[in-house]
């Protein structure tokens, strides 16, 4: 709940409470604040099982934190073996270089083979792309932007 808090915040968060209830009722209030805590989430997991339930036994293993956006999609890409298949086979760096070869009317660059397997991989995302020629960079223009 606390992750993304600091130790200077934290030791900010101390003094102003030390300040504002004082050193005699601090634990009083620590206890209140953390027994509010505990019946949250005790109310928040009788909730999720509540709808656990009321969904049905299809639904047995819905998680709440798949109704994220990011989460549902990441676990929909790791788990689907079809998409795992296109996605292993679909190269975006190739693609977008065979495009912009074909708006420029050039002739796409052949992939490189290895000498030692003879089939073709990936492109090496390790490697910096060459700088095109001075002729074929778009000039500069100051106003546009």
């Amino acid at each position: 709940m606390f992750n993304d808090i600091g130790a200077l915040e934290l030791v900010t968060i101390v003094v102003l409470a030390i300040l504002i209830f004082g050193p005699e009722k601090l634990p009083k209030v620590i206890q209140d604040v953390s027994g509010v805590i505990r019946k949250i989430r005790a109310f928040s997991e009788s909730a999720k099982q509540d709808i656990r339930t009321e969904l049905g036994p299809e639904f047995k293993d819905f998680e709440f934190e798949d109704l994220n956006p990011k989460t549902f999609i990441r676990k929909q890409l790791n788990e689907n073996e079809d998409l795992q298949e296109i996605r292993s086979s679909f190269d975006l760096r190739k693609e977008l270089n065979e495009v912009t070869d074909a708006v420029n009317g050039t002739e796409p660059a052949a992939a490189p083979v290895p000498a030692s397997t003879g089939t073709t991989t990936g492109p090496d995302l390790l490697k910096k792309p060459a700088a095109p020629a001075a002729e074929q960079r778009t000039p500069f223009d100051a106003d546009a932007t």
